[in-house]
């Protein structure tokens, strides 16, 4: 997803059958009530419930750049676990 903005919704899952990996990762950009920007993210196994995290910004650019920084590790996921995460389309 090139372009995160508020109202962004990105759902990326990694499986692998062979190797036991079912991975989901969520990521979604939104305001507060008092206008901070807020990237919450959340991950863990497809079927559990897994663990997230909320991370406040006081500018939209600076919620972009570190929702961003979550994808760019995510691509890197063959490296690592050796299976790419997708998105999702709903």
């Amino acid at each position: 997803m090139d372009s995160l903005n508020h109202g962004s919704f990105v759902w990326l899952e990694a499986v692998c059958g062979e190797r036991n990996i079912a991975r989901r990762y969520t990521i979604a950009l939104s305001r507060d009530l008092f206008g901070a920007s807020i990237v919450e993210f959340a991950w863990g196994r497809i079927g559990s419930r897994g663990q997230g995290r909320a991370v406040s910004f006081a500018s939209e650019d600076e919620a972009s750049r570190f929702a961003r920084q979550l994808l760019r590790r995510r691509a890197s996921a063959p490296k690592r676990i050796g299976v790419p995460y997708r998105e999702v389309v709903a």
